[in-house]
């Protein structure tokens, strides 16, 4: 299933309304930013013109004026970006399949996200917002945004110096496996560096070599690191087809993707280098590349699903 940004007319109404909006935003930030880079010129001439006092002087009105017209159009940012969220993001949702919604304001809470334990170190700043949820024919999944930081202090000469390190940052995704799992399965790409010892040895189930999984997909083997507390469930779990599924998913993405498999739901860490789902404010948003980019994410989510065959019960749920 595509969708058609052109022909879809209720859709293309709603982004030539938000466009007389975003322009007018545009207008505003692009006068904020040169009255406030215009001000800083002044100051600059001042002190090379050897007139420091009046050029901080001639300096802060433009400068400070600018500030207030960027901050008198805070107000109307943050509407825009949620409105295009609502209206245009879930637009698209709906097209896809009327049970999918997103909240801007929700997303993949900081408990859950350690719960994956696809992640060794537990953040010191979090952020997670766009949750998505829905079903796709029987299986009920929902995905979010996360950015996930730890910090480092470090004693320099003139005191300390905080610095802030991404331990994630992309979408993570949920879904109903339909199966109780008595272990817990962790497919993690061998490329991890050396954050991969970190995680071996601080994995709330402690996993050890001797729970490394030797599976017969000789591909599989060399892009992932399998472990599992049931080595006959995650065999289970891991059959030559989903093995061949979860190979063609990782092919599809930019960045190689980590896999959990804890209770009854399967977890997959999608790592992405920008944030989605967020309004453009100095690009049309009546160029289709705009959103198409957006739309593509949510289908690419929506067909996990598909791609992993989660639809076929191949196990009753114990």
């Amino acid at each position: 299933m595509s969708f058609d940004i052109a022909s879809n007319v209720a859709l293309q109404q709603v982004l030539a309304t938000m466009e007389v909006e975003r322009k007018r935003i545009a207008a505003a930030q692009t006068k904020g930013y040169i009255f406030i880079a215009a001000g800083i010129l002044v100051c600059i001439l001042g002190f090379f013109l050897s007139f420091p006092i009046p050029g901080v002087i001639g300096g802060l009105i433009p400068l400070i004026y600018g500030g207030v017209l960027l901050f008198k159009i805070n107000d109307s940012l943050t509407a825009y970006q949620n409105a295009y969220k609502t209206n245009v993001i879930g637009a698209a949702l709906k097209f896809l399949d009327e049970s999918l919604s997103i909240n801007p304001y929700e997303g993949i809470e900081a408990s859950e996200f350690m719960y994956t334990q696809l992640f060794s170190t537990e953040p010191d700043r979090y952020k997670t917002e766009d949750l998505v949820t829905g079903c796709a024919d029987k299986t009920r999944f929902y995905f979010a945004e996360v950015h996930a930081e730890y910090k480092t202090v470090t004693q320099t000469k003139n005191g300390t110096r905080t610095e802030w390190h991404d331990i994630f940052r992309g979408i993570i995704f949920a879904a109903d496996f339909n199966k109780k799992f008595n272990g817990v399965t962790i497919v993690r790409p061998k490329d991890f560096g050396a954050a991969f010892g970190a995680w071996f040895s601080k994995n709330l189930f402690s996993f050890g070599s001797k729970d490394v999984i030797q599976l017969e997909n000789v591909e599989f083997d060399k892009t992932f690191v399998t472990y599992g507390s049931d080595q006959v469930e995650s065999r289970y779990i891991l059959t030559p087809a989903m093995m061949e599924r979860i190979l063609n998913l990782n092919h599809q993405t930019k960045y190689n993707i980590s896999l959990s498999f804890i209770e009854s739901r399967m977890y997959i860490g999608f790592p992405l280098n920008r944030n989605y789902f967020e309004a453009p404010v100095f690009k049309s948003l009546l160029s289709p590349e705009t959103v198409n980019e957006d739309i593509s994410t949510i289908k690419f989510m929506y067909d996990i699903v598909k791609e992993l065959d989660l639809n076929t019960r191949i196990w009753g749920k114990e």
